[in-house]
């Protein structure tokens, strides 16, 4: 069971489970309507934890290594984006429209928080400037992943300037308050990490199911083929291979040292399920969204997956 968990996340396991629910339990219209309704509630409270978690201090403090955040950035939003452009023109016709569409979103999203910050301390990177990055990367993606879907995404089944509003109000305003109110529960918030945690999953899950049943109500699933599954995962692996040798070799072009080089492969090259499939809900209509989160979870059990071998190797390098 240990070396189970080791290379599969069981948080990837409940979200397997709920999809499959959704495929196979039709839901009458009220109860899913109740369960958008509750989507978007669970959507609003995460965010207003995300900022009231978040400490000032160690933004800043991040903040002040300039070539580390630098370059995280450019591989979140910029490699990436285009790395998803040219599998997009290149292998749209195996994937489908949907899944196309989905591998894009992919590539525009903020990096993770939790996994580049773990995987870096068990890497012995630099850890300090992983959390800054990783936290910094969040907020931009408020804004940036909006955009980016509105730039490269118009016709794709984004709600385009509509869906820019939603995010600021359900994603963006939530956090700010929950920045204002961080000097006085924030130390309460950190502390109990498993209500985050919890509300953090809990979230994704109450997303994933909306979206799914969604889509299953609206017939999108006849035109997923497990080929085109099957060439998902294909895709998904080329594109982590090329980013994590761009942030690792670029490392060395920025003139990085060991620890920050750890920290830009383990930043630069995640891509965040907490952040992608609530704004995918958000972004998208329910039917498009299920499809769009497909990419989002297959990427996210791999990453996972190479970043713990990574990880361990990198640990058993000489100090």
């Amino acid at each position: 069971m240990r070396a189970l968990r080791a290379w599969v996340d069981p948080f990837v396991l409940a979200l397997a489970a709920t999809l499959l629910a959704g495929l196979v339990v039709p839901l009458p219209a009220p109860a899913r309507a109740g369960v958008a309704v509750a989507a978007d509630v669970a959507v609003v409270v995460l965010f207003l934890l995300y900022g009231a978690r978040l400490s000032t201090r160690e933004v800043l403090a991040g903040l002040r290594n300039v070539r580390l955040q630098g370059g995280i950035l450019l591989a979140t939003y910029a490699v990436y984006p285009l790395l998803g452009l040219a599998l997009q023109a290149a292998t749209g016709p195996a994937l489908g429209p949907a899944l196309t569409t989905g591998m894009l979103y992919l590539t525009l999203l903020p990096s993770t928080v939790q996994s580049s910050v773990a995987f870096t301390s068990v890497a012995r990177g630099n850890v300090a400037g992983a959390i800054c990055a990783a936290t910094v990367s969040n907020v931009l993606g408020m804004v940036l992943t909006p955009l980016l879907v509105l730039a490269l995404m118009g016709r794709s089944g984004s709600v385009g300037f509509g869906g820019l509003r939603e995010v600021l109000l359900q994603l963006l305003l939530p956090f700010v308050v929950g920045q204002l109110v961080q000097p006085v529960v924030g130390a309460r918030v950190r502390a109990h990490r498993g209500l985050t945690l919890a509300v953090d999953r809990g979230t994704i899950l109450l997303v994933v199911l909306s979206a799914v049943t969604a889509a299953t109500a609206a017939g999108v699933w006849a035109a997923v083929s497990w080929q085109m599954l099957a060439a998902l995962l294909a895709l998904c692996v080329v594109l982590l291979t090329a980013v994590l040798a761009a942030t690792w070799w670029g490392g060395r072009a920025l003139g990085l040292d060991g620890p920050d080089r750890i920290a830009l492969l383990m930043c630069g090259s995640k891509k965040s399920l907490a952040t992608g499939l609530p704004m995918a809900a958000v972004l998208f209509p329910g039917a498009v969204a299920a499809t769009v989160a497909v990419p989002v979870i297959v990427y996210h059990q791999l990453q996972l997956m190479v970043g713990a071998v990574l990880a361990r190797r990198l640990a058993a390098r000489p100090a």
